[in-house]
C-alpha cells in the first residue's frame, strides 16, 4: 500500500473518534492561524517597545528582517519535508524521522512544555490587560485572575469545536489588529518629529552590543511558525496548503513588524524612541494615539489589544491539543488522549488536557500574587515574562533540531529535490538558529527582567529541557519494553511497515 493511501485510510474518519476533522482549512484560514499566534497588535504595542526599552538599540526594525530571512531559509527544507510527513505533532514527527525516535520523543516533551508555557504566559498578560481596561472604562476593580479565567473559558469552548470556527474567529480578530496598527503607522509617518529616517534599518544600529537580546526578543513574534505543518492533516490540500500559507505568513510577519517598528521610531524620533519606550512601555503606542486620534479609536485599540491576546491564546491552545493528540495516537502518551469529537473532529482530549494545565497554573499564580510587592503588575512581571521566554527558548531549540532533521530525512528518503533544499538551506538555517538559541541562553536573565544572574536564569530553562531528556530516556525504555509502540513513533498512527 502506498504512503498516501495508508495515511488516508487511517486519518480520514473523524466519526470514529480517532482522527482529526479533515479538509477544513484553506490557505487564507491557515495564514490567519499562523499570524494569530504571533498576536500582531501585542507584538507592536508590547514586544517592540520592550525591545527598544531593554536593549537600548535603534535597530529593532532590522531584527525582524534578519529573522524573517533566517526563517524563510529554514522553511525551504522544512516545508519540503512537510510534503512527505503529515503529522499534527510536526516538530516531533520531523525530528523522529530525521534524527531518530529518541530525539523525537524528547523534542515532543520540549514542545509540550514550551507551547503550554507560551499559552499560559500570555493568559497572564490577558488577565492584566482586561482588568486594567475594565477599571479604566467602568471603575470596576476586577482581579486579573478572574479576567484570565474568563479568557480560559472562551478558549476552552473554541478548542473543542470545529477548527474552522477558531479560524473564522481568529481571522476577524487578526484583520482588525492589522487595521489598527496600519492606522497607527500612517499617523506615525505623518507626525515624524525628527523627519523620515532610515537609521533604524541600518546594520550599525542593530549589530552592536545588545544584538543578542534584540534578536531573542524579536523571535517571539514568529512563534506561531510551526502551525502550518501542525494543521497539515486538516488542510484542503496537505501537499501545498501548509507550504504556501507558511511562506505567506512569514513574509507578512517580517515585513509588517519591521515596518511598524520603523514607524514607531519615526513617530517618536530616532533620538527619543528608546527613552520613550523605557518611560511608557507597552502604553507608548496608545499614548501616541491618544494625542493624534479620537478617544473612541484609542478605546477600540485597547480593546483589540486584549482580543489580540485572546487570539494568541486560542492559537497556542490548539497547537498543544494537537500535540497531545499526536502522541496519544501513537501511544507515546495514553491512547485515550487521542480521542476526538465525533461532531467536530477536534482533538477534545488534548484540548481538555491543555485547559486543565492552564487552570492549575493560573490558580497557583493567583495565590502567589496575593499581597505581592509587584501589585497589579504581578501577572505581567512573573507569569507572562517568565513563561513566554521559556516558550521561546524551547521553540528555537526545536527549530534548530528540525533543520538538521531535514538533512537526515532526505538522506534516507528519495525526493527529487536539489541539494539546496535537502542540505544547504537546512544546514544554514540550523546553524543560524543554533546561534540564536545560544544568544537566548546568554541573555536569558535580561529577557526575564533580572538585573543579575539568579536561580530563575537556570531554573526556567531547566523546566523546558529536563522533560526533553526524560523523553529521550523514555523512548529507549519503549524500544525494549514496547517495541510495537517504538516502531510507530513519528508515523502518525500509520502502520510503519506500510510506510517503509
Amino acid at each position: 500500500m502506498s504512503t498516501s493511501n495508508a495515511s488516508q485510510q487511517v486519518r480520514h474518519h473523524p466519526g470514529t473518534g480517532t482522527g482529526l476533522g479533515q479538509r477544513r482549512l484553506g490557505i487564507p484560514a491557515l495564514v490567519f492561524m499562523i499570524i494569530a499566534a504571533s498576536a500582531p497588535l501585542t507584538v507592536v504595542a508590547g514586544g517592540v517597545t520592550s525591545n527598544y526599552a531593554v536593549t537600548s538599540l535603534l535597530g529593532i526594525p532590522l531584527s525582524f528582517v534578519v529573522l524573517g530571512v533566517v526563517l524563510i531559509v529554514f522553511a525551504v527544507g522544512y516545508l519540503a519535508m512537510s510534503r512527505h510527513v503529515h503529522n499534527a505533532g510536526a516538530f516531533y514527527a520531523y525530528i523522529s524521522r530525521g534524527l531518530g525516535k529518541p530525539a523525537g520523543v524528547g523534542s515532543a516533551w520540549v514542545a509540550l512544555v514550551a507551547y503550554n508555557a507560551m499559552q499560559i504566559g500570555i493568559n497572564g498578560l490577558f488577565g492584566f490587560a482586561l482588568s486594567s481596561f475594565l477599571a479604566n472604562l467602568t471603575g470596576a476593580q476586577v482581579p486579573w485572575w478572574v479576567c484570565s479565567l474568563g479568557g480560559w473559558l472562551v478558549v476552552g469552548i473554541l478548542g473543542v469545536n470545529k477548527v474552522d470556527l477558531s479560524a473564522k474567529v481568529l481571522g476577524v480578530l487578526v484583520a482588525l489588529e492589522f487595521l489598527v496598527v496600519i492606522i497607527y503607522d500612517v499617523f506615525a509617518v505623518g507626525v515624524a518629529p525628527e523627519g523620515i529616517s532610515g537609521a533604524s534599518l541600518e546594520p550599525a544600529s542593530l549589530f552592536t552590543t545588545g544584538v543578542g537580546a534584540a534578536l531573542a526578543f524579536s523571535i517571539a513574534a514568529f512563534m506561531g511558525f510551526e502551525s502550518g505543518a501542525i494543521y497539515n492533516e486538516e488542510t484542503k490540500d496537505p501537499r501545498t496548503t501548509a507550504r504556501r500559507a507558511t511562506y505567506i505568513a512569514v513574509v507578512v510577519i517580517a515585513v509588517f513588524y519591521a515596518f511598524s517598528a520603523w514607524a514607531m521610531a519615526v513617530a517618536e524620533g530616532d533620538s527619543q524612541v528608546v527613552a520613550r519606550s523605557q518611560e511608557f512601555g507597552p502604553d507608548l503606542m496608545f499614548v501616541f494615539l491618544a494625542d493624534h486620534a479620537a478617544t473612541w479609536f484609542v478605546d477600540l485599540a485597547n480593546l483589540l489589544f486584549i482580543t489580540s491576546l485572546l487570539a494568541a491564546l486560542v492559537a497556542f491552545h490548539n497547537v498543544v491539543a494537537r500535540y497531545v493528540f499526536a502522541l496519544g495516537r501513537e501511544s507515546v502518551l495514553p491512547a485515550a488522549l487521542a480521542r476526538v469529537s465525533r461532531r467536530s473532529g477536534a482533538p477534545v482530549a488534548g484540548s481538555v488536557v491543555q485547559s486543565v494545565i492552564a487552570l492549575a497554573v493560573i490558580i497557583v499564580f493567583a495565590i502567589a500574587g496575593t499581597g505581592h510587592e509587584y501589585g497589579a503588575l504581578f501577572p505581567v512581571l512573573t507569569l507572562f515574562t517568565w513563561l513566554t521566554n521559556m516558550g521561546a527558548f524551547g521553540l528555537v531549540l526545536l527549530m534548530a533540531l528540525t533543520s538538521f532533521a531535514v538533512v537526515g530525512f532526505f538522506r534516507r528518503t528519495p525526493s527529487g529535490n536539489g541539494i539546496w533544499t535537502t542540505t544547504v538551506a537546512p544546514v544554514a538555517a540550523g546553524v543560524a538558529l543554533a546561534v540564536l538559541f545560544g544568544l537566548i541562553v546568554a541573555n536569558f536573565d535580561v529577557l526575564i527582567g533580572l538585573e543579575q544572574t539568579g536561580v530563575l536564569s537556570w531554573l526556567l530553562p531547566a523546566i523546558v529541557v529536563v522533560p526533553g531528556i526524560a523523553g529521550v530516556l523514555g523512548a529507549y525504555w519503549l524500544r525494549s519494553a514496547r517495541p510495537g509502540v517504538y516502531a510507530g513513533i513519528g508515523r502518525g498512527g500509520v502502520d510503519p511497515v506500510e510506510l517503509d
